[in-house]
C-alpha cells in the first residue's frame, strides 16, 4: 500500500481537497480521489474531512492509496448488433449508453461482457478487463468498433490506428450553423489543466487532425461528418468545441442549453480496414441510430415551417 504527504501550497489555498490531490499525480482521476477520500485514505492534519474541503495553507495532506481491486469480468449474454465476424476480428456496432469495456463504476453490462458470452478468443494485449479492444469509443457515443479475437490480429490492428490507415468517420450535431462546407482542425490535445477530467487543446497536449464535412444546415444547428486521422481521447467534442461548435447534447464540452439527448449526438458511422490476415480492405457502415435520424426529421419539419 503506497503512502505519500503533501503540504498545502500558498498557490492551492482555498481550492477544495480533491481537486489538489488529483493534480499530484496524471494518473489520477478526480472521481478516484473523491471516493479515496469518503473511505478515509485521505486526510488533513491526520483528520477525514469531505471532497469538497477547502485546503489551507500548510494543511498536511496524508494520502494512503488502497490496493487495486481485481474485478472479475463475467459473459452476459447480450443481442450484440455484429456486422462482421471471422476468427481474427469482429465489427460490432455500439448502442449509445453502453460502456466499452468494465472499469471501476461500471463492472457489468458493458460491451466486453457482452462479446465474452459471445464468443471465448478475444486477444488478451490489453489484458483481463478489455480483452480484444483494439480502440474506444464514449459511452454515448454509438456505432462501430473493430474487435480482436487474437494477439496478432490486435497487433496488426494497432498498427494500422498508428499508421492512420484506418478509416474513422462519424456523424455528428453541432450547436451552431458552419459557414464552410469543408475543414480540417488540427490542435493538440491533452488534459485539461484545471479540471483533469476534461480533455481540451493544449499546447503541450498529443498532435490531432480532424477532418470535416457540412452534411446538412439547420435554424440554428448543423450536421457534419468528421473524418478522424488520429485518435485522441474525446477527439471530435473537443475539436469542435475549440472552433465554437460543440456537439449537441454533450454534457461535458458542450453548453448547458442544449438538446435533452442524455449525452452528446455523435455516431460512429463507417469503420475501414485491412484485414489483419489477408490484408484485404474491408468497409462497414452502420445506419444512424434511430434517436439521431428523428431528431433530424424534427429539425428538417422546423426548417419547413420558416
Amino acid at each position: 500500500m503506497e503512502r505519500m504527504e503533501h503540504h498545502i501550497l500558498d498557490e492551492q489555498k482555498g481550492q477544495r481537497l480533491d481537486k489538489v490531490v488529483a493534480t499530484l499525480n496524471k494518473e489520477w482521476s478526480r472521481s478516484q480521489v473523491q471516493q479515496w477520500i469518503k473511505e478515509g485514505d485521505v486526510k488533513i492534519n491526520g483528520s477525514v474531512v469531505k471532497p469538497n474541503y477547502k485546503c489551507a495553507l500548510g494543511d498536511k495532506v496524508h494520502i494512503q492509496i488502497p490496493e487495486a481491486k481485481e474485478l472479475d469480468v463475467l459473459p452476459e449474454a447480450m443481442d450484440l448488433d455484429i456486422y462482421y465476424e471471422d476468427s481474427d476480428v469482429i465489427v460490432v456496432n455500439k448502442p449509445k449508453g453502453m460502456v466499452v469495456h468494465p472499469a471501476p463504476g461500471h463492472p457489468s453490462g458493458t460491451l466486453v461482457n457482452g462479446l465474452m458470452a459471445h464468443c471465448k478468443d478475444l486477444s488478451g494485449i490489453n489484458g483481463v478487463l478489455r480483452p480484444g479492444i483494439v480502440h474506444r469509443i464514449d459511452k454515448d457515443t454509438s456505432g462501430l468498433l473493430m474487435v480482436a479475437k487474437n494477439d496478432v490480429a490486435h497487433e496488426q490492428l494497432v498498427n494500422q490506428l498508428v499508421d492512420k490507415s484506418v478509416t474513422r468517420k462519424y456523424h455528428a450535431l453541432v450547436h451552431g450553423i458552419i459557414p464552410h462546407d469543408y475543414g480540417t482542425i488540427e490542435a493538440p490535445i491533452g488534459r485539461d489543466q484545471k479540471d483533469r477530467q476534461n480533455m481540451n487543446v493544449v499546447d503541450n497536449g498529443k498532435h490531432a487532425v480532424t477532418h470535416f464535412e457540412v452534411m446538412e444546415r439547420f435554424n440554428e444547428y448543423t450536421y457534419v461528418e468528421c473524418q478522424l486521422e488520429t485518435g485522441r481521447t474525446h477527439q471530435i467534442r473537443v475539436h469542435m468545441k475549440y472552433i465554437g461548435f460543440p456537439l449537441v447534447g454533450d454534457p461535458k464540452y458542450g453548453p448547458r442549453k442544449t438538446l435533452s439527448l442524455n449525452g452528446q449526438a455523435l455516431h460512429a458511422s463507417v469503420l475501414g480496414f485491412n484485414h489483419p490476415k489477408t490484408n484485404e480492405y474491408l468497409e462497414f457502415e452502420a445506419p444512424l441510430p434511430t434517436y439521431f435520424d428523428e431528431l433530424l426529421q424534427s429539425l428538417r419539419k422546423n426548417i419547413d415551417k420558416d
